[in-house]
């Protein structure tokens, strides 16, 4: 008994404070640093506006208490709450295209007069959840009524949101959904029929989108037919990331944010304020936080004891990955303009929240590991 004693004593010694209050350390100090450089492009983006940056730190302040709350959620209770976890977000979706709020030319907000979101935000991390869910006592690689059974519990939330629409967002969580199933052995072969089927089922696609999606597309592959119009946010954006140079104009110092050139500067398009005010090494600066959260994903998922969380884990990393590039990729004008926020940067509330949310699911994996005898 005494040698089991001391050994928990090891265990806790070896573990550290961070495992104590179940945080990891170097995801933590990479997310507090895109914070606080989010802060300061913020500050300009919004012409030093102090009442947006006190709003924007409570909304940060509530996102990593969110953050610290789900850390302490054991992998166990995760499993067991996870398909009720779908099937509320399901249901809430549902509740959204019958008696949803319409902002915006699109129905995507519940309003339960306590509290105003938008499921589709839950989904985000109910969908790579209930896949994993579902793989967890799988034989892997998955069979072929396996891979359908999860394709349809990715395409059933992925469409609900598209209704709204919301196509960026339904893009993004059919990604998260996709990614448990590649990590979970899906083959190379299979991944490549489902390419050539999406590339050639892309006409299709095109015919049902709104008219506002198409020309979305039509403005990504030419922005100059309308340089006053439609096509005026993307050429805005590269002037100002183009100006950056190496160094930058420097803080408060942007031409195209601060005389109003450069529009939604404060929300999608922060990216090129942030490119205009400190250049390529600013960039720099902000992709190796990003890199180290990603890197940091991975090995967690790597160090995963069980099947659940290491499928839910890599997808979450590869997600946030997918967050990163879809922004930075729509305001250099390589993808297009699809809606998605800018990770930590921009200013919101309930996508910071959930973005949080999963960070904490990846701190409560790795430090509720047990330890290996040494």
């Amino acid at each position: 008994m005494s040698t089991a004693f001391s050994r928990r004593g090891e265990d806790a010694s070896r573990r550290g404070w961070q495992y104590r209050l179940h945080l990891d350390a170097p995801l933590l100090l990479a997310l507090i640093g895109v914070s606080g450089l989010g802060l300061m492009v913020l500050y300009s983006a919004g012409g030093e506006d102090t009442s947006l940056l006190v709003r924007q730190l409570i909304r940060l302040a509530i996102a990593f208490a969110t953050m610290f709350a789900v850390a302490q959620v054991s992998p166990r209770l995760l499993v067991r709450i996870t398909p009720w976890a779908f099937a509320t977000g399901i249901l809430l979706l549902l509740a959204v295209l019958i008696g949803g709020e319409i902002s915006g030319g699109a129905q995507r907000w519940l309003n339960l007069y306590v509290v105003r979101f938008q499921p589709s935000e839950m989904m985000k991390l109910a969908v790579p959840m209930m896949v994993a869910w579902y793989l967890a006592d799988a034989r892997l690689p998955p069979n072929r009524f396996q891979l359908i059974a999860g394709g349809i519990l990715i395409a059933v939330p992925m469409l609900l949101i598209a209704k709204q629409p919301d196509l960026g967002t339904a893009l993004l969580i059919a990604s998260s959904g996709f990614f448990v199933l590649f990590l979970a052995g899906l083959q190379w072969r299979l991944l490549a029929f489902l390419t050539a089927v999406a590339a050639a089922g892309a006409p299709l696609l095109w015919h049902f989108m709104h008219e506002y999606q198409r020309q979305r597309v039509l403005t990504f592959l030419s922005p100059e037919k309308d340089p006053l119009g439609t096509g005026y946010h993307i050429i805005q954006s590269k002037i100002a990331i183009g100006s950056g140079g190496l160094l930058g104009k420097g803080w408060l110092n942007g031409t195209q944010s601060q005389l109003d050139f450069l529009p939604e500067r404060s929300t999608d398009f922060i990216f090129a304020v942030l490119g205009e005010e400190f250049g390529l090494l600013g960039v720099a600066l902000l992709f190796t936080f990003y890199v180290i959260i990603v890197i940091r994903g991975v090995l967690i998922a790597v160090q995963a004891q069980d099947t659940y969380t290491r499928l839910l884990a890599g997808s979450l990393a590869m997600t946030f990955f997918v967050y990163v590039i879809v922004n930075t990729g729509m305001v250099t004008g390589l993808l297009p303009v699809v809606g998605l926020p800018l990770p930590m940067i921009s200013y919101g509330g309930t996508s910071i929240v959930t973005l949080m949310a999963g960070f904490g699911i990846l701190m409560s994996i790795q430090t509720h590991r047990k330890l290996l005898p040494t």
